[in-house]
């Protein structure tokens, strides 16, 4: 289950990706993981993964008891979706 307030829907639509995308690509089968940051509050997660359209997104995430927040989603760089085109 996922965690979306207005704060990080607002996050990802400042990168032009919605809630339904963001989650698309989080759940990706084929998804990779990459180098994420950490705060001083939690540990961090990225992935990048596809959407059902296709759109390569890299997605920042956290875990909360019992679910997935999801930090902020943007395109993912060039060789971010070469690395995941060749999986």
């Amino acid at each position: 289950m996922f965690d979306w307030d207005d704060h990080n829907i607002g996050h990802c639509a400042a990168h032009g990706v919605t809630v339904e995308e963001a989650e698309e690509a989080l759940t990706d089968s084929r998804r990779i993981g990459v180098p994420a940051y950490d705060t001083e509050e939690e540990e961090r997660w990225a992935v990048v993964g596809a959407t059902t359209s296709g759109r390569v997104l890299l997605v920042v995430f956290t875990r909360r008891p019992g679910l997935v927040r999801v930090i902020t989603a943007r395109n993912a760089s060039t060789i971010q979706k070469r690395r995941y085109r060749r999986r």
